[in-house]
């Protein structure tokens, strides 16, 4: 027999046997030439069998039974000593008839090792790659159904027993734990027990019991035998050091081991020389030697991960063809250091390639673009011959095209070719020539788009295949299907047809995907070969070549062995997202992914090449609004803020394209509102929200306020003309449906701002885009979009996702019909084939890996479903396949989620997948719309309820946005309160909105807040009906008859005494514009838990030193009353709406002279002017006479010169002279709204009148001197004349028009006594009145005041000795009138106020009547209104004896005339008093000032700036009072009945009375006894028939809220006392006093409620961190879909269930988050703790952390480090040492204070803020935060904010924040604008501290949580 060459399974040989003889090249000569170099050969030795011999051992060949099965073309022309080595080890342990695990680094090394080693022996090979999701089924035995039977298939460990194979296992480090031990049995004795009832046992047991039984018994018995050429050979990672499942230890013992690293130095060398042979021997060995270092063991101490050392040989490739290239740039494509690595990293490979001269040069170039792609000459089929220039010069090379022709000029109209896109591709054609590559990208920066570019110029077709999380390595290669006759059966993956197919696969989104799974596509990638699970077998095109030349049989027949040869041209392009540098979750690129293609980075565009792009992309786009969007996008990328980067994901080219195609559209709107869109800046935290305000200030991109109010004023309506529909300003034709059912129809209720929603749907939709709506919970998205729908007229698909939405369920729903089974499609399937809208509802329930298959339906319209069909975009990509469905036309995707965050803490779909989208926010409807809303659905509600509603609901959400409350009310919870109100109108508000509320009534924190907020609105949750507080009523005295006032006939012309006029025009000096500033109002109603007089109160912002000196109200409708408030220290103007909820505040400190040389005690009244000069002040003050108009519309300042020249600079007064000696000028502003006021000057003689309309003022001279002007109607004025008290009636013409020389004529008023023998005789009782009406009394109320009926003229005015004075017949007639008066006891003058009342300031003024009088005469309501102060109250008659009265301000006197009572109403005393006292009490007798509001309204406001708004009279107060309880609500306490009306079916005979029970036992139902209840014919309750209703006692009864409430006292007491026992314990066991419980409580109350909502925030983290995932291959739990065939089939682990995730194997441990609160315990702290309290709140922010992480020390390792004078690092709470009660943590505040109170002065912020950040990362932690409390002083020690802004953002891994607390002046803001926006926080009032904290955990810690 002739020898055979080794490798040769018979036939003829002739090749083989070349490749055999070149494989023997080294034999030198026998075994001593081989001893003496050391060097091991390959020989094969003639004989009977073939025999292979390496080195010195040998093996014999045995003859292949299939032959395919054996490895071909693995062994290379010249084998590496290192391999062969290996080779001859193998070898060995095969002798031995071991298993073999070859271990070492990743790369295809050891599987090529493997491969060589049975190519050699001709051994045939099971391979199976094992991945997480392999089974035992997948290793042993699969039943597949064939004719309706099941049957059992073996698997490759059971083939390759009993067929005597070796099985090749890669990958054991993916498995999952217990699946590999079913083979342990098998691998130690070669046994194992088959599903089927096989038994498999081993040659040697087998050949024993077969010479004692036949072969059939053993068969009968089922023992089959396992080949003694059986053998396993293991391929795995170390796993400590790669990630993955460690070995199992019985598992691991079966194996032998061998470590194959990397090919030696000088054989990779060798190899690589033998690539290039273009490139320097020099540069080769450079590269290799840099490779090396970076897979030495010190670069993975730095965590630096493996060179991929195999992929060098494409990178020399790359480099032969390119000589000139930078080889710096071919390296990043192996290892893209600068995307995957952290700063360290990054230089450490710097230093590297510096230190082997790789760096770049000026000579070396780069690749610019592709200049030609021509099909290949020489006939190749499916190459091309590409032309790249680099540099200057052009190179032509070869690389693989795809099956469709090459087009000649590749132009596709939607890519716009960029320079870095022209050079991008052409690197891509570069490792296109040899290996697949990985595009590395951010989202929407065009990867797919250059992918498919690369594709249409190569003539590929593309195959895109969108990975998701839970995919498993089934998806990616093969699913099982049913045959129509129920078999089953295997259909390849899109994957798999495309390599037979040779397209380009585009897998995006491997950064999704398992790492476990990825394992199968390995071998793909490297040596191009494939095992599918049915046993079909792929091979590399020259290999299948080979085999058939071998077998010499033709394709049909290899194809009916299941072998296939892999399309030559076929290439696989990844697209992934950059890893998180430093995560540990998301740090997919690891040195196994790196070894499987060449990598390039897609960098997002330039800004001068993204305009290129917009532009023509969209060419009418405005180009201003690309300029500053573009430079803002530009600006957040560049930054290393985290906060900025977040949001320049969301402003990806896409996103941009999507801005700038809707402004070409409308380019009237708004770039600020598109950019506030596309971020969704409605739902950032805080921190990103201030930052993207900042950022989009400082590139001018703002919101002007008349914008925002053209968008509110401007009228939306939605119509529908002739078939169009217009919602605003934009119209679209309606959809012509014959799919009625489908379109939904929905109760809708229009209001503006849900049109504006709809409007802005409708542009997006008709821009083709898909939609995002986002908002809280309850906004209307449903409603909304299913009104958008039927206005459209367009059918929907609604899916609603949910926690277990798998991707199949998505697509479609398999189900088992007759053995069959059946895919129903889903609505998602129905709306894409129909051309129907899908509304994809609650699209952040599903898990984000789930949803992501959505990306590729909206971006490239193509998706695979599970059924083997797939959709594609339009039907050019049909191309003849069977099984697709074409995306209709009119398909669109409306998907809703809820917002981002806490505290839905849904999965981030925005953040995934909001780039695709285009997103609406839709917020609650504004209070308008929400009320036009509200009133729909509640016709007969009240309005007023409505809006305490809206205005309640407002203020709560506002408190959810900042995070102080976590329930975020809607729209939805009002429409329900409102709907009940509706139905049940006999209901109270205050009960029905417990129906909301009640959830929270558990929360005591919470409830609180939800309590003192819908009390501040006036919404009487928790009060009584019979909570009625009103003042008590005391008798007024009769009324008397006090005698006439007499005109005096002007009989002679002495009494008629003309007064001469003169008229000027004003000089106006001004205008100046000064600045009006906004501030909040906390109106809160006060009838909330009792009805008062009161309505409503809020408090002005005055300083403590400031008080107020007049109030005034314009005369306008009730609603619209603006109230005016002067404060004279320094002069300021308040002004506000008094329904509104803001005010405005002008500073006035500059504009009033100073006179020189006396102390300058201003006093400023107000008189507000009417239409047409709404909104104008005049001011005056009355010592300097300064008159100024001010308009509060725009803030213009105009002085008016009203005195003659002369006067109007008082001579300076010698600083001596006596100041009381000046007199005042008053201002008469009765008629100030009809635009004109008088002045005069205390004891002057003339008047003044200021037409303020004309411009001109009148000077009436008069005779007499003046005490006081009463302005009594327009045309007749009362004057008092000074020292006599006498009184005048001056008559004027109603208009002083110029030419009737303005005569006025002047009469003297006599008062005669009833009675001239008695009484008012002298002159000098006289009295001047407080106050005269200046319109008369209604002749009803005129009627009832003096109990006769009576029509006439009348003025009624008080004084001090009388409650009220009515004059009948003044002043129009001019006959005498009587005077009617109601006199006090005592007069209010001769009362001073004892000593004993320290209260009252009143009692300090030595001389001179107060300035305000504060009386007021309200004529509608009959009654005279005036302040008292409380000495001159009989208190004792108000009050019982044994209470003591408030501390009141002063009292409010209310005489009613009508009802002839007296009552005085308590006014709160002010929060803060003002010093000056002796000031304050020349001002007013009491502590407040009063003005009318309206008709029968009152406001007052106290020296503390607190605006109260009364109501007195009776009849509104009954009104009220009635609202109030209808509010409230009467169910409470009454007992309620249960009737039930059954129709019993019985007759009613006649009526009677029925038996009297003498027991009186309760009867039910019957007709015998009399008062039972819900009988037929006898007398009782809720039944029929009977005579009458009677009620014998027996009844539900309920237990009333006032006996409820009258729980014992002693169970309180019991209570009470258990409390305080169990506190004193508490305090005993941590060994504190009493006296620190309550120093603690000061610090700790302070910040509860945020410690509360911080710990609520932490628990959910928590719990959002424990969600528990699907795990699949169960035993018991759910059904899994995807495994429903192998239910079919019988198999056992088909179910899925929910379980907490193994961390993935190698994933780090979770580690804390650390965070270090630096603060300021400086000098200056405790220095200016009495100004600010900035101390007091530094301690109570530092008590929040402490209580706040309490517990949490697993999550957060917290310390606490102070920095003053002393030192920057002064330990206060160390992160091992942190305090666990009370007791430590009031030490540590009592540390802070005493430090603070003794140090040096001086200041370390920037010291201790460096030393933070630098000593935090010294600890391993998931992030850092270093937040600084510090003052803002840092000028002062000659600190500069860029210093301290650059110490901020040292070190991007830690979060560094600065709060400054207190400032001087504006230091604070200055500061703030110099520091990174979101970085920095001002607490101007300190109480801010613990909220800002709050966010900074909220809007950082949820980010990365």
């Amino acid at each position: 027999m002739q020898s055979r060459v080794l490798c040769l399974g018979g036939g003829a040989g002739a090749p083989a046997a070349r490749r055999v003889r070149l494989l023997l090249r080294q034999v030198l000569g026998g075994d001593a030439a081989a001893a003496r170099s050391g060097r091991l050969e390959v020989r094969a030795l003639h004989g009977t069998g073939d025999t292979v011999t390496i080195g010195d051992v040998s093996f014999k060949l045995k003859t292949p039974k299939n032959p395919e099965f054996v490895p071909q073309n693995y062994i290379t022309d010249s084998l590496a000593q290192a391999v062969v080595h290996h080779l001859r080890w193998i070898m060995q342990k095969d002798l031995l008839g071991q298993d073999v695990f070859l271990i070492g680094p990743p790369g295809p090394l050891r599987r090529s090792i493997a491969m060589q080693y049975l190519e050699l022996t001709k051994r045939e090979v099971e391979y199976i790659a094992l991945s997480r999701d392999t089974t035992e089924t997948d290793l042993k035995q699969r039943r597949e159904i064939r004719d309706g039977s099941a049957f059992y298939l073996d698997q490759c460990a059971v083939r390759a027993a009993t067929e005597g194979r070796i099985l090749v296992l890669e990958g054991l480090e993916k498995a999952e734990r217990n699946v590999l031990p079913v083979l342990n049995n098998l691998l130690e004795n070669r046994e194992m027990q088959l599903e089927d009832g096989r038994f498999l046992m081993s040659a040697e047991r087998y050949d024993k019991l077969l010479q004692s039984h036949t072969k059939s018994e053993l068969d009968a018995w089922k023992i089959v035998r396992v080949s003694e050429d059986f053998r396993v050979i293991a391929l795995g990672l170390p796993v400590p050091k790669y990630s993955g499942n460690p070995l199992d230890p019985p598992l691991r013992s079966r194996f032998q081991a061998r470590d194959v690293y990397h090919l030696p130095f000088k054989d990779h060398l060798q190899l690589l020389y033998s690539i290039g042979s273009n490139i320097s021997t020099e540069r080769i060995s450079q590269l290799l030697s840099f490779a090396t270092t970076l897979c030495s063991q010190e670069s993975s101490t730095l965590g630096l991960p493996d060179f991929p050392l195999d992929s060098l040989s494409a990178a020399v490739q790359i480099l032969d063809s390119f000589p000139m290239m930078s080889v710096q740039h071919v390296i990043d494509r192996l290892y893209p250091y600068n995307v995957f690595l952290g700063k360290e990293g990054r230089t450490a490979v710097k230093d590297a390639l510096k230190r082997f001269e790789l760096q770049d040069s000026k000579s070396h170039l780069l690749p610019r673009r592709i200049t030609r792609v021509e099909s290949a000459h020489e006939n190749k089929p499916f190459k091309a011959d590409v032309t790249v220039q680099i540099g200057e010069k052009e190179m032509t090379f070869q690389v693989p095209a795809g099956t469709a022709l090459l087009k000649k000029h590749p132009r596709s109209d939607t890519f716009i070719k960029t320079s870095s896109h022209n050079q991008l591709l052409a690197e891509m054609m570069q490792s296109h020539m040899v290996k697949d590559m990985c595009l590395i990208g951010g989202k929407g920066c065009g990867k797919t788009v250059i992918a498919k570019e690369f594709a249409d110029i190569l003539g590929y077709s593309i195959e895109p295949i969108m990975l998701y999380q839970d995919m498993t390595a089934r998806d990616l290669l093969q699913q099982r299907y049913t045959l129509p006759n129920g078999d089953t059966a295997w259909r390849p993956s899109p994957l798999v047809t495309a390599a037979l197919e040779g397209k380009l696969v585009i897998l995006d989104g491997i950064h999704r995907i398992n790492p476990g799974t990825l394992a199968v596509l390995q071998r793909l990638i490297h040596d191009r070969e494939l095992t599918l699970y049915d046993g079909t077998r792929l091979l590399r095109e020259d290999r299948y070549q080979n085999l058939k030349e071998e077998l010499q049989i033709s394709e049909e027949k290899l194809q009916e062995r299941s072998i296939f040869p892999i399309h030559p041209s076929f290439r696989i392009v990844v697209l992934a997202e950059p890893p998180v540098i430093g995560s540990s979750t998301q740090q997919w690129l690891g040195p196994e992914l790196l070894t499987l293609c060449l990598f390039h980075n897609v960098r997002s565009l330039s800004k001068s090449e993204e305009i290129e792009v917009i532009k023509k992309m969209i060419p009418n786009v405005p180009s201003v609004a690309v300029e500053q969007l573009l430079s803002l996008t530009h600006k957040l990328r560049e930054t290393n803020d985290t906060t900025a980067q977040s949001l320049a994901s969301s402003l990806s080219t896409r996103q941009l394209l999507r801005i700038c195609r809707r402004l070409s559209q409308h380019p009237d709107e708004s770039l600020y509102y598109a950019v506030n869109k596309a971020c969704l800046s409605r739902f950032l935290p805080n921190l990103a929200r201030s930052a993207l305000h900042k950022n989009l200030q400082d590139c001018g991109i703002e919101t002007s306020p008349d914008d925002m109010k053209k968008l509110e004023e401007k009228h939306y309506t939605c119509e529908i003309n002739n078939g169009i529909l217009k919602i605003g300003s934009v119209t679209m034709p309606i959809y012509n449906s014959a799919e009625k059912m489908k379109v939904p129809d929905v109760l809708f209720y229009e209001n503006a701002q849900h049109l504006m929603v709809m409007e802005d749907m409708l542009k997006d939709f008709l821009l083709g885009e898909h939609l995002l709506l986002v908002g809280n919970q309850g906004v209307g998205k449903n409603k909304v979009v299913d009104r958008f729908l039927h206005l459209l007229n367009r059918p929907r698909e609604y899916l609603q996702l949910h926690r277990d939405t798998t991707v199949q369920s998505l697509t479609l729903q398999p189900s088992v019909k007759d053995g069959l089974i059946i895919y129903e499609d889903s609505p998602l399937v129905r709306a894409v084939k129909f051309g129907r809208i899908l509304v994809i509802d609650e699209a952040d329930k599903a898990p984000t890996n789930v949803t992501c298959i959505l990306k590729t339906l909206v971006e490239s319209g193509e998706m695979v479903l599970s059924d083997g069909r797939r959709i594609v975009p339009n039907n050019a990509h049909v191309e003849g396949r069977e099984n697709v469905i074409v995306i209709h036309p009119d398909f669109r995707m409306i998907v809703l989620a809820n917002r981002p965050g806490f505290p839905f803490l849904g999965n981030d779909f925005f953040g995934t997948l909001g780039d695709i989208f285009s997103c609406h926010a839709v917020d609650n409807p504004k209070p308008e719309s929400e009320l036009a809303m509200l009133r729909q659905y509640g016709p007969d509600v009240p309005e007023q309820i409505l809006q305490k509603l809206v205005a309640a609901f407002g203020e709560l959400r506002s408190l959810a946005d900042q995070g102080i409350i976590n329930y975020p009310y809607s729209t939805r919870e009002v429409v329900n309160i409102v709907k009940h109100l509706q139905k049940f109108p006999t209901e109270g508000l205050a009960s029905v909105v417990r129906n909301v509320f009640d959830f929270d009534s558990y929360n005591n924190e919470m409830r609180e807040i939800l309590i003192n907020t819908l009390h501040k609105y006036g919404i009487p949750i928790g009060a009584k009906p019979t909570n009625v507080q009103l003042a008590k009523e005391l008798p007024l005295p009769d009324h008397k008859f006090m005698g006439y006032w007499k005109v005096t006939e002007p009989g002679n012309a002495q009494q008629k005494l003309l007064c001469p006029t003169e008229t000027q025009k004003i000089d106006v000096k001004g205008p100046v514009y000064l600045n009006i500033q906004g501030f909040p109002l906390e109106r809160h109603e006060a009838r909330s838990l009792s009805f008062t007089e009161e309505l409503a109160f809020w408090t002005l912002p005055l300083e403590e030193v400031n008080f107020v000196c007049d109030v005034a109200v314009t005369k306008e409708e009730e609603a619209e009353n603006v109230l005016y408030v002067t404060a004279c220290n320094p002069v300021s103007l308040f002004f506000m709406n008094v329904s509104s909820n803001s005010g405005y505040f002008v500073d006035l400190y500059d504009l009033f002279p100073r006179t020189v040389g006396s102390v300058w005690q201003p006093f400023v009244t107000v008189a507000p002017l009417g239409n047409p000069l709404k909104g104008q002040v005049v001011l005056h003050e009355e010592e300097s006479n300064v008159v100024l108009l001010l308009d509060t519309n725009n803030g213009a300042l105009r002085q008016l010169l009203v005195l003659p020249a002369d006067q109007q600079s008082p001579k300076r007064s010698s600083w001596w002279s006596s100041k009381e000696e000046r007199s005042n000028y008053k201002m008469c502003r009765e008629f100030s709204h009809k635009n004109w006021l008088v002045f005069y000057k205390e004891a002057g003689n003339c008047l003044i009148v200021l037409d303020v309309l004309e411009g001109r003022t009148h000077t009436i001279s008069l005779p007499i001197y003046l005490k006081s002007v009463f302005l009594v109607a327009e045309d007749r004025w009362l004057l008092v004349e000074n020292e006599t008290n006498q009184k005048f009636l001056l008559t004027k013409r109603a208009n002083m028009e110029a030419e009737d020389s303005g005569v006025c004529q002047l009469y003297a008023l006599s008062e005669e006594p009833a009675d001239m023998g008695f009484g008012l005789t002298t002159a000098s009782q006289l009295c001047v009145p407080h106050a005269v009406s200046s319109d008369q009394l209604s002749s009803e109320n005129l009627s009832a005041a003096v109990g006769q009926k009576i029509i006439s003229p009348n003025r009624i005015f008080s004084d001090e000795h009388n409650y009220a004075t009515i004059v009948i017949g003044f002043p129009d007639l001019l006959s005498p009138s009587e005077v009617y008066s109601w006199k006090r006891n005592s007069s209010l003058s001769c009362k001073r106020a004892s000593p004993s009342d320290p209260f009252y300031y009143g009692a300090q003024r030595k001389k001179g009547a107060a300035k305000q009088t504060n009386c007021v005469t309200l004529l509608a309501s009959n009654q005279i209104v005036r302040i008292l102060a409380p000495g001159d109250v009989p208190l004792k008659d108000i009050y019982p004896k044994d209470v003591t009265p408030p501390q009141a301000a002063g009292y409010l006197e209310v005489t009613d005339l009508n009802a002839k009572k007296i009552k005085y109403i308590a006014i709160p005393r002010s929060q803060s008093l003002s010093p000056y006292t002796a000031w304050l009490s020349k001002i007013s007798d009491a502590d407040a000032l009063l003005a009318p509001l309206g008709k029968v309204g009152l406001v007052s406001v106290d020296m503390g700036g607190g605006v109260r708004l009364w109501e007195t009279g009776l009849d509104s107060l009954q009104r009220s009072l009635q609202d109030w309880r209808n509010m409230i609500g009467q169910e409470d306490g009454h007992p309620v009945q249960i009737t039930i009306q059954r129709d019993s079916g019985l007759d009613v005979s006649s009526p009677k009375h029925g038996k009297v029970d003498p027991d009186n036992m309760p009867h039910v139902g019957g007709n015998t006894w009399a008062g039972g209840t819900g009988g037929r014919d006898t007398a009782g309750l809720g039944g029929k028939g009977g005579p009458y209703r009677l009620d014998a006692g027996h009844r539900v009864y309920q237990i009333s809220q006032a006996e409820k409430d009258a729980v014992p006292e002693e169970v309180k007491r019991a209570a009470r006392e258990m409390g305080e026992k169990a506190f004193k314990q508490r305090l005993k066991e941590i060994q504190m006093s009493e006296y620190d419980a309550s120093t603690y409580e000061r610090f700790s109350g302070a910040v509860r409620r945020q410690v509360q909502s911080l710990r609520i925030i932490l628990d959910n983290l928590q719990a959002k961190g424990k969600e528990r995932h699907w795990l699949r291959h169960q035993a018991v739990g759910e059904l899994d879909d995807a495994k429903i065939i192998d239910g079919l089939t019988g198999e056992k682990a088909i179910y899925k269930r929910r379980g907490e995730l193994e961390p993935q194997p190698g994933s780090p441990q979770q580690k804390p988050k650390r965070l270090r609160l630096v603060v300021d315990v400086s000098g200056s702290m405790y220095r200016f703790n009495g100004v600010d309290k900035r101390l007091e709140r530094s301690m109570e922010a530092v008590c929040m952390v402490m209580e706040a992480f309490e517990n949490y020390e697993h999550k957060f390792k917290y310390d606490i480090v102070g920095h003053s004078g002393d030192g920057f690092d002064i330990t206060l709470v160390g992160s091992d040492k942190v305090p666990k009660n009370n007791k430590q943590r009031l030490e540590i505040l009592k540390t802070m204070h005493a430090h603070a109170q003794f140090c040096m002065s001086g200041d370390h912020t920037l010291e201790g803020t460096e030393h933070a950040i630098r000593e935090i990362t010294k600890e391993e932690a998931d992030e850092y935060f270093v937040i600084v409390l510090s003052d803002a002083n840092l000028e002062r020690y000659g600190i500069h904010p860029s210093r301290f802004a650059q110490v901020l953002t040292t070190n991007a891994q830690v979060n560094a924040f600065a709060i400054f607390i207190g400032s001087l002046g504006d230091q604070a803001d200055r500061l703030q604008r110099m520091l990174p926006a979101g970085r920095s926080f001002i607490a101007m009032d300190t109480k801010e501290i613990p909220q800002i904290l709050q966010q900074i955990f909220t809007s950082t810690m949820l980010s990365s949580a």
